[in-house]
Parts: structure tokens; sequence; C-alpha cells
């Protein structure tokens, strides 16, 4: 039996896990399950812990119970405060990473993001996994996602004998699941800027479930781009929805933002204007050919089976 620890279960994502790897009598894993809180519907036979992996709780936890595959998905996806995105991001992910390489774990599952690449003008599309990890200064979270894979680039170099899953996410979609950017398709009017798509794309929250899941033995360890197939741009996204688009120059936005983010009318200033104009396309080609995973729903798709969920 493989004894698998989780970080983060509570989330949506973590959520999903627990489900596909509950199975009863007949499961081969031993499930730990852990963050700052218990997951609202803990599937049974899978036991919780609580874990804050800003401490030494990580290193603790994962030295008393000793696990085979550690599947890291603590993360702050919501807005708050850069320094305490920074210390589950960045220093969570470092203490984790230390308590893998101290107990001796065979095996470390990140989910990263395809926002680790940055936004950037001169971004290739689509981005494959040996394109340079940039990430951007004025976006916290693209940042950190930046840092936590230098961290695991050198701890591959330092522990060969510590397996690592690397996988940079796109926009995660599931049915039920809001985040700010799902809140951008619930207005009125999709916000675009002249001569910019803003391409999106999805993966399925059921599909990132079953690639965590394959990650634990079966899939190879590396580094891979997680996304359904294709992408959807603005303009896709208004004909999905019916919604007419909202196209700014580029300048204007800049400037209004520049008003109102010292104003505190807005969380955004003009730099993060980059967020809509260049953001970055995943090719999940070595997902399908060398993980082995095809993800059963492309990004159209996960759009469809979310909007209707979600009523729209």
């Amino acid at each position: 039996m493989t004894k698998v620890l989780i970080t983060g279960a509570a989330g949506d994502v973590g959520s999903a896990l627990l489900r596909e790897l509950a199975q009863g009598e007949d499961s081969p894993y031993e499930v730990v399950a852990t963050d700052i809180r218990p997951p609202a519907d803990l599937p049974q036979g899978i036991r919780f812990e609580v874990l804050d992996v800003r401490g030494e709780g990580p290193d603790q936890l994962i030295g008393r119970e000793r696990p085979d595959v550690v599947i890291h998905l603590a993360s702050i996806v919501s807005p708050t405060t850069r320094d305490f995105a920074h210390q589950v991001d960045v220093i969570g992910s470092r203490n984790v990473l230390a308590a893998c390489r101290t107990h001796e774990v065979k095996r470390l599952v990140v989910t990263s993001s395809g926002a680790a690449y940055g936004y950037h003008p001169d971004n290739s599309v689509p981005l494959v996994e040996s394109d340079p990890i940039r990430g951007n200064p004025e976006f916290a979270y693209s940042d950190h996602k930046r840092q936590v894979e230098e961290m695991l680039a050198q701890a591959r170099s330092e522990a060969p004998d510590l397996e690592q899953v690397v996988l940079r996410v796109g926009t995660v979609l599931g049915a039920g699941l809001e985040n700010q950017i799902t809140a951008l398709f619930h207005k009125p009017r999709l916000l675009a800027l002249m001569g910019c798509e803003s391409p999106f794309v999805f993966i399925w929250t059921r599909d990132l479930a079953r690639i965590l899941k394959r990650a634990i033995q079966v899939g190879p360890a590396g580094i891979y781009n997680v996304a359904g197939d294709g992408a959807l741009g603005v303009s896709d996204l208004s004909k999905a929805l019916n919604k007419p688009v909202l196209r700014l120059p580029i300048w204007l936005l800049k400037l209004a933002l520049a008003v109102a983010h010292p104003l505190k009318l807005s969380r955004y200033g003009p730099s993060q204007v980059r967020f809509l104009q260049y953001r970055p396309v995943l090719d999940n080609s070595a997902l399908k050919a060398r993980f082995g995973y095809v993800p059963d729903l492309t990004s159209a798709e996960v759009f469809a089976l979310w909007k209707k969920a979600a009523g729209l």
C-alpha cells in the first residue's frame, strides 16, 4: 500500500482528488488529507490531520507519517495580502520540500501554474515546458510560482533521489467552482483590450484530479503543462456567453488604473494590464505523449460545463 499525504486537501482540487482516491477497503492508497480546516465532505477511509504549512508543521507531520508520496496543493489563489500569500506559497512550499528531503519521501507532486512563465510580450505561443520561467514581480501569484519552481529546480540537482512531478496548471474550472477569474465571466460585459484576444486555457477539475492520481506512481517524473486542448479568446467567450465585449485602448485602461489604484478603488495598477495582454497559452503535448494522460474535456468543453452549472 502506498501512503499519500496531501496538503491543501480542503480546496476544490484537493476535494476532487480525495474523491478520486476514495476506493473503500480495496484502495491501494493510505491517504492522509491535510489543511488548516477539514474538507467539507471527507470520504470514508481517508484520515484528516490539521496542517499549517507556514511553520514547523510539515516537518513534524511528514516525519511522523512517513508518506511515500506528498502531493503539495496548498496555495493562495484568492486575493489576500502579499505577505500572507508569500508565507503560504513560498515559505510553505520550502517547508514541505525540506521535510520531504529530510524524511526521505520518494516522490513530491507539486501544482505550479502556467502563470510561472509570466505575462510577457515575447512568450512563445504556445508555451512548452522548456521555455523560461520568468514570472512577474507585479503579480504575487505569478512571482511566487516562479520562486517555488526555482527552489524545486535546485532540489532536483541536490536531491535527485526525491522524484518530482511538477504540474504547470492552466485555469481550473468545474461545475460550481467560482474564483476571481470566473467573476469576470459573470459581469454584464467582458473586458478586453484593443488588439488582444486574451486567450484562456482551461482544465477540468476532475481531469486535474485524475492527473494528480496518476502522478502518485504511474506517471513519470518531470514537468508538465496541464490544460485541455485549445484556447478560448475573448471573442470565443463572448459568443459562448452571448455577452458584449467592452474593448478599451491599452493606454486608457492603464490611465484609469493609475488613478483608481492609489485611491484603493482597484486592486490592480497599470503594470498589471499585461495580465490581459499576454496570457500564457500552454502546450499540453508532453502531458499526453510523455505523462500518458489525455484530458477528457477540451478548454471549450470545460467552459461549457462550468457555464451551464453557473446558470449562464
